[in-house]
């Protein structure tokens, strides 16, 4: 009974001092597969690291985990660096990461891989997004770093191919952390510029690290969302970049991306020169095919004669011509008999025509009169004659004496 009879908490402590004493135990990498994971939103990571036997608890602090290049999930497999512990409110030793890294691949060579898989997923390396590259710019943008090798051979082509193009130089880093953002300004800065007709983005060669700054996610966003067209030259031919796939055109190195936007001058004289000489040869061909046709024609007789061109013509005019006033005199006399068949039968008809045989019409009010009951004594009458009417006044009537 006289042994010492320990607290949790002291038996927690005895055991977090041993670990801390073991040099081991505090700097150690060790191997196992992602399980359980979770981002909290404190951006501390918890899980799990496992191997077919045994597991223990791992967290990696956001401190830490902040600077990962690639995105962690389930099922992976890594090589995890840190000191184990206990966490004395559990009890539980866990393990404490400060570095990790995908094992058998390169944390940066997987992060690659990630977000070009994610950024096709969206779209953003589609054909049918990508803009036209215009024949001959006026003006080039170029974000590159102005003391690297990238721009003199940017220059040195510019000056070979087509002198007169004008170039605009924005600096920027092209490798390091600050890199990306300041590849993101010059292409925003270079789209607010109307006078620029096309963008090259661009760095000489180097390790996957060098050139980490174009396989940045802003990056590759600002790339799709220029208005401007832009050229990826970037690393040697052999190197492939995030922008590359998202830029509207990939040029395997930086002279290789001046190439691509310049056309070259003698290029174009020649295939003007040519396209004259076959416009001349052609003008010339009808000119002369046009001259012995002419030639043809100027021999005919008609052309000596020409009113014997004309005589057939004229003749079918008169002919014409002659037709038509024996049709038109016809049809006036057929018009003047009906026109007077007619009148004769109107003439027939006229009440006027039967007025002057002695007959009259006698109204009364404007009504006709057809019967001595529609009249009284006093009533005016109107009695129209062939050549007047007579008002005259009623004093009587008397009605016909029907025989039998």
């Amino acid at each position: 009974m006289d042994d010492k009879i320990y607290t949790i908490s002291e038996l927690s402590d005895y055991l977090n001092n041993m670990m801390a004493a073991d040099p081991i135990l505090q700097d150690l990498w060790v191997r196992g597969e992602v399980s359980n994971f979770h981002h909290h939103n404190s951006g501390h990571m918890y899980f799990t690291l496992k191997d077919n036997h045994s597991c223990i608890s791992a967290i990696m602090f956001r401190g830490n985990n902040r600077y990962l290049k690639f995105e962690l999930e389930e099922g992976m497999t890594v090589n995890a660096h840190g000191y184990v512990g206990i966490y004395q409110p559990r009890g539980n030793y866990q393990f404490y990461i400060d570095q990790l890294e995908p094992a058998g691949k390169g944390a940066l060579y997987l992060a690659f891989e990630q977000l070009k898989l994610k950024l096709s997923q969206e779209g953003l390396f589609a054909v049918e997004q990508k803009k036209a590259i215009p024949l001959l710019p006026q003006k080039i943008g170029v974000v590159t770093s102005p003391t690297g090798a990238a721009i003199r051979d940017i220059l040195a082509v510019a000056r070979r191919r087509f002198r007169n193009v004008s170039m605009l130089i924005v600096p920027s880093l092209v490798q390091g952390e600050q890199a990306a953002s300041q590849i993101v300004r010059g292409i925003e800065y270079l789209n607010q510029r109307a006078d620029i007709d096309l963008i090259i983005i661009s760095r000489g060669g180097g390790t996957i690290e060098d050139l980490w700054p174009f396989n940045e996610e802003m990056v590759a966003r600002s790339i799709f969302c220029s208005q401007k067209p832009i050229i990826s030259g970037v690393g040697h031919e052999s190197d492939y970049t995030i922008a590359d796939f998202v830029a509207d055109l990939r040029a395997p190195t930086p002279s290789a991306a001046a190439e691509l936007a310049l056309s070259s001058r003698l290029e174009l004289e020649k295939n003007l020169t040519g396209i004259y000489n076959r416009l001349v040869n052609a003008i010339q061909f009808q000119l002369a095919n046009s001259r012995g046709k002419l030639s043809a024609l100027a021999g005919r007789r008609v052309f000596s004669n020409p009113q014997e061109l004309l005589a057939t013509q004229l003749q079918n005019l008169d002919d014409l011509s002659r037709r038509l006033e024996l049709t038109m005199e016809r049809t006036i006399n057929k018009k003047r008999e009906k026109f007077i068949f007619l009148n004769g039968k109107l003439e027939g008809l006229s009440p006027l025509k039967t007025l002057s045989r002695g007959y009259t019409i006698t109204s009364k009010t404007g009504n006709i009169v057809n019967s001595i009951a529609v009249i009284e004594q006093g009533d005016l009458l109107i009695t129209r004659v062939s050549d007047g009417e007579i008002l005259s006044r009623v004093e009587g009537k008397r009605e016909d004496e029907l025989d039998g």
